[in-house]
């Protein structure tokens, strides 16, 4: 196989939000064993210098961070201009951000559904006008959101998430339209249950919501999984780093659940 449609990602750059933990996390370390040259985002500076230290770097390969908090945009777009001075742009920019917090929809505030855009479409939204100039002069350009399974079947018990997590595969569907005629891929990436802190949170809301133990429900989430299991992070970041690559140059638009086969519809 040709270097052009391989899964090699040398000579690239990407920028990863939410890195610090999880499927960030992840994502960063299989971007970095292809050879991609990877900045994180997220809030706790600690952990993202934690996570540079596990990240593959081979000759030529260097990778960085930026601390700054999705929802205060304006510190967001100065901390992307400023890593835009330093590395000239990314080919690749992965979206990821956490949920929000779990209930009902009637149960549910105003400032739960606006906080919840902003976190995730407004700031998808500023990191896209920021990197895409760059991708475009490139003629290269990955555009890759983690967001849920929801966005094909909701969830029970995620009103805000279901919500919010759908107006973003909207969103992306557009752009998928609007940057392909640049060379410009965008697609989600549709995690199922993945053992993350965030896995962790809605099991415990779950069992004391319905008075059962954690051990139970586990039982009951893996048993809607056909594999049996939850995916390990990094089942998810291999997935997220093949749509990033060369290989995936005529996939665009789509929304690709991870998730076991858990999912009833297509």
């Amino acid at each position: 196989m040709s270097e052009k449609w391989s899964w090699s990602l040398k000579g690239k750059r990407a920028l990863v939000c939410g890195a610090s933990q999880g499927i960030g996390r992840a994502t960063a370390q299989s971007l970095a064993h292809l050879g991609c040259e990877v900045d994180l985002l997220a809030r706790r500076e600690e952990l993202l210098k934690e996570v540079v230290q596990t990240l593959s770097q081979s000759e030529g390969q260097s990778h960085g961070w930026m601390a700054v908090d999705v929802l205060c945009r304006e510190e967001l777009e100065a901390k992307v201009q400023e890593g835009l001075r330093h590395r000239g742009g990314w080919h690749i920019l992965v979206c990821n951000s956490g949920g929000p917090p779990s209930g009902p929809l009637l149960e549910a505030s105003e400032a739960d559904f606006k906080k919840g855009f902003a976190q995730h479409v407004l700031a998808n939204q500023l990191l896209v006008k920021n990197t895409v100039p760059f991708m475009k002069k490139e003629g290269y350009g990955r555009i890759i959101n983690i967001i849920s399974t929801s966005v094909k079947a909701p969830i029970p018990g995620l009103g805000v998430s279901n919500t919010i997590r759908g107006a973003v595969a909207s969103w992306s569907k557009t752009l998928a339209g609007e940057l392909g005629p640049f060379g410009i891929t965008v697609n989600n990436v549709l995690p199922g249950f993945t053992l993350t802190e965030r896995l962790e949170s809605l099991k415990k809301a779950v069992a004391q919501k319905r008075n059962i133990s954690e051990e139970d429900v586990e039982k009951l989430w893996k048993n809607q999984v056909p594999l049996g299991r939850f995916a390990k992070p990094e089942e998810v970041g291999m997935a997220v780093a093949f749509l990033a690559s060369s290989a995936a140059s005529y996939i665009s638009g789509v929304s690709l659940p991870v998730d076991g086969g858990r999912l009833p519809c297509f």
